[in-house]
C-alpha cells in the first residue's frame, strides 16, 4: 500500500501554486451582475460544487480557472472508484486521485468520497472472488487503504451507490454483486466498516432518478424512503443521502409538491441532503438556442429552489461544470449541436443555467 498523503506534505506545495492575479487572466467572463457560484452558495450556509478530473484541469485552463472561482468541493469523477482505485488485486492506482486531493488542498476545496461500493465499478477480479467465495474482508481492506489516506481532504463519502432497482425485490434493493454476496445486510455492513475509517466524515447513500412524477421515480423514492427509515432504527452510521438529479426534459412532469414532500421526509429522519450530479438533459437539440437555454434553465431554478428551501440541503454539486466536458456529449456526433445542460457551455462562457444556480441560491432562506 502507498503512504498515505500528510497534511503537510501537501500544503507545502503552496508556494508553487500561481498568484491568484494569473489565474483571473484565463477565467471566463460573466454576466454583468453575475457573482462566483460558491459565494452565493455560501450566503446561505451551502456549498457549490462539480465533478472534475485532475487531467482535465491539468490541460485546460479555463476548466481550471472556473472551479477556482465557482466550487468549494469537487467530486473525482471516475479516480476515487474501486474498479479505477485497484484493476488488479493489490496494485493501487493512486495517483491520480492524490493528484486531484493535493490540487483540493492547494486551493482551500474539499472532496467528496465519491463512490466505494457501486455495482458499476467493481474490478473483475474482486467481482470473479466475491461471486465464488464471498469475503467481507476485502471490503474492509478496501476501504483501509482509500478512506484514512484521503482523510486530510475528504470529509464527505458516498459510500453506497444506487442501491435501488424497481421491478425485482419487495425490498427494492438492486440485486448487484454486492447483494449476491452479502445478502440485505450488505449496506449496513458498509457504512458501520465506513464509519471505523472515517469517524468523523458524512457518510451518505448516493441514488439516482428521484426527481419526477412518474411511476418509476414514485416507486424507487418509497422504496429508498423505507431503506432510509430502516437504517436509522437500526441506528446505523447514515448520516445523508445524496440526490444526483441527473433532469431530463424528456422524462415528464416535475412535481413542485412532489419533490417537497420527498425532501420533508428525508430530512424528518434527520438526515442531510447534498444535490450530487446536477445537470440537465434537452429533449430538442434542433430548437432555437434561446429556446433551449430557457428550458434548461427554468427547470434547475424550480427544482433547486424547492431543494434549497429545505434546511436540510447542505450543498449542490453539478456533474462538470462545461458542455465540453459533459459525459452527455456521449455519442455525439462531429457538427452536431451539443447538450446545453451545465454552467458552463463548451467555449467557457456561462448560460443561463450559471444565472439560474445562482440566482436560486441567494433567494433561498439561509440555512442556520
Amino acid at each position: 500500500m502507498a503512504v498515505p498523503l500528510a497534511r503537510r506534505a501537501m500544503l507545502a506545495g503552496l508556494a508553487a501554486i500561481p498568484l491568484a492575479g494569473a489565474a483571473l487572466a484565463t477565467r471566463p467572463a460573466l454576466a454583468r451582475g453575475a457573482g462566483a457560484l460558491k459565494t452565493a452558495a455560501a450566503q446561505g450556509n451551502r456549498f457549490f460544487g462539480s465533478a472534475a478530473r485532475i487531467d482535465q484541469i491539468d490541460r485546460e485552463p479555463e476548466l481550471r480557472a472556473a472551479i477556482l472561482r465557482d466550487c468549494s468541493y469537487l467530486t473525482p469523477e471516475t479516480d476515487l472508484k474501486w474498479a479505477a482505485l485497484e484493476p488488479q488485486r493489490g496494485e493501487l492506482n493512486l495517483r491520480p486521485a492524490d493528484d486531484l486531493a493535493n490540487f483540493a488542498l492547494r486551493n482551500g476545496l474539499r472532496l467528496r468520497g465519491h463512490t466505494l461500493l457501486w455495482h458499476k465499478s467493481v474490478p473483475a477480479w474482486a467481482a470473479d472472488q466475491l461471486a465464488v467465495k464471498p469475503d467481507w474482508q476485502l471490503i474492509e481492506r478496501y476501504f483501509a487503504s482509500v478512506m484514512p489516506r484521503f482523510g486530510d481532504a475528504i470529509d464527505q463519502w458516498d459510500v453506497i451507490n444506487e442501491p435501488i432497482e424497481t421491478g425485482h425485490r419487495m425490498d427494492g434493493l438492486r440485486p448487484d454483486i454486492f447483494l449476491q454476496a452479502f445478502g440485505p445486510d450488505y449496506i449496513a455492513r458498509a457504512l458501520r466498516a465506513a464509519r471505523l475509517f472515517a469517524p468523523h466524515g458524512l457518510l451518505m447513500i448516493n441514488e439516482f432518478g428521484l426527481d419526477y412524477d412518474i411511476p418509476i421515480e414514485q416507486d424507487r423514492r418509497y422504496l429508498l424512503l423505507r431503506l432510509l427509515e430502516k437504517l436509522k432504527r437500526s441506528e446505523v452510521p447514515l448520516d445523508g443521502l445524496g440526490i444526483q438529479a441527473h433532469l431530463d426534459l424528456t422524462k415528464g412532469p416535475f412535481s413542485e409538491k412532489v419533490f417537497e414532500d420527498f425532501l420533508r421526509q428525508v430530512a424528518a429522519l434527520g438526515l442531510r441532503i447534498v444535490v450530487t450530479e446536477l445537470d440537465v438533459r434537452e429533449a430538442d437539440l434542433s430548437a432555437p438556442l434561446a429556446r433551449r437555454d430557457r428550458a434548461v434553465a427554468d427547470l434547475t431554478r424550480r427544482y433547486l429552489d424547492v431543494a434549497l428551501a429545505q434546511p436540510a440541503v447542505i450543498g449542490v454539486s453539478c456533474w462538470g461544470l462545461s458542455d465540453g466536458n459533459s459525459w452527455l456529449r456521449a455519442g455525439h456526433s462531429s457538427g452536431e449541436p451539443l447538450n446545453r445542460g451545465l454552467p458552463y457551455d463548451e467555449a467557457f462562457a456561462t448560460t443561463p443555467m450559471y444565472g439560474a444556480i445562482r440566482d436560486a441560491f441567494l433567494a433561498a432562506p439561509p440555512r442556520i
